[in-house]
């Protein structure tokens, strides 16, 4: 996994030095991507376009990515398509900095790790679904329900707790 890691540190450092409005596509497209401490995506594929700036340097990205969870229904592993567009600037000065405050290094290397786990991060639904129609684990075997409800038998009391529904039925009817 260190060479996907290394694939999200992009050396930007030429186009500290060139005109305003010089810019350069960067493309992705890696099976997997490990983005510390947490986040583990599959087919991750996008680009994202650095331009200079008189502020600093413009970072427009759109990105997709798989992410592997579960459904919050039935528990089946699922792959849930993730998509993010974002536009950040790294600035040359702290005081020309965006609300994000970001600040380009002076090694002129943007590590894109950080920024790609907060956005794919928003994107991950809080309930993710198999999908939209999942009917979820069946209440009485635990089994998932597939297409359709489970229909199960009601089944007798247990036979080891017929003396106690004969007590309560006799405490019932002293009541009436």
């Amino acid at each position: 996994m260190n060479q996907p890691r290394q694939s999200l540190r992009l050396n930007v450092g030429f186009l500290i030095h060139q005109s305003v409005g010089s810019s350069r596509d960067f493309y992705f497209d890696l099976p997997n991507l490990a983005i510390e401490p947490d986040l583990t995506l599959k087919d991750f594929q996008g680009s994202v376009r650095i331009t200079r700036t008189p502020q600093g340097l413009l970072v427009q990205a759109n990105l997709q990515a798989m992410f592997p969870t579960e459904c919050a229904r039935c528990l089946a592993d699922i792959d849930q398509a993730l998509h993010t567009e974002f536009t950040e600037l790294y600035a040359f000065t702290a005081r020309g900095t965006s609300e994000s405050g970001l600040i380009l290094p002076e090694d002129g290397h943007i590590d894109l790790g950080p920024l790609l786990r907060e956005y794919f991060v928003l994107e991950i639904p809080i309930n993710p679904l198999c999908r939209p129609d999942c009917h979820g684990i069946c209440a009485v075997c635990g089994e998932p329900q597939g297409d359709q409800f489970h229909v199960h038998e009601v089944e007798s009391s247990d036979p080891r707790l017929a003396v106690l529904k004969t007590l309560l039925n006799n405490q019932n009817m002293e009541s009436t």
